[in-house]
């Protein structure tokens, strides 16, 4: 059976992940309510959407859902679970897919600095430029202002002149 994803979304009370689908077998859209078993407001977020992602009951359906956004949607989850409003809770995960670039990397834990370097990765590859898109410039030469400062070195004008 082939589906395509339209919506995902959470439902707090009971705890259920819904998807919005399109059976292209039958042409019709469908709504598939997966159920969140053993979910407290201490579990972890990425282990619950990678499990209900490796489900095999659910596997099929959820290939064209990103496990970022299914865990994105356990966040929301356990906030809720928790007591946070759902303002607080967006706030939180603004938060911790950001990176601040005042922050010293070097005295995060391994744990954290992966997650931030991932956050990057993702990052870099939003914005990178390939050779297909239609703002793609090929050997950008750009020339950089000169400053006073660099101009006066001593020690960079000796070096020319010995090769």
């Amino acid at each position: 059976m082939k589906c395509v994803a339209k919506k995902c979304g959470i439902r707090f009370q009971p705890p259920a992940i819904i998807l919005i689908y399109d059976n292209e077998t039958q042409g019709k859209s469908r709504q598939r309510i997966m159920p969140v078993r053993n979910f407290s407001k201490f579990s972890d977020c990425t282990r619950a959407a990678e499990q209900l992602k490796n489900n095999p009951r659910h596997k099929s359906y959820l290939e064209q859902v990103s496990l970022k956004q299914l865990e994105k949607l356990f966040v929301f989850l356990r906030g809720h679970l928790q007591g946070q409003s759902l303002a607080e809770t967006m706030e939180q995960i603004q938060r911790e897919t950001t990176i601040d670039p005042e922050e010293d990397l070097n005295k995060l834990d391994d744990k954290e600095l992966a997650k931030r370097k991932s956050i990057m990765d993702e990052l870099f590859e939003k914005n990178q430029k390939r050779k297909d898109d239609p703002s793609f410039v090929y050997d950008v030469e750009v020339e950089f202002p000169q400053d006073e400062q660099l101009l006066s070195c001593s020690w960079d004008t000796e070096s020319a002149d010995e090769f």
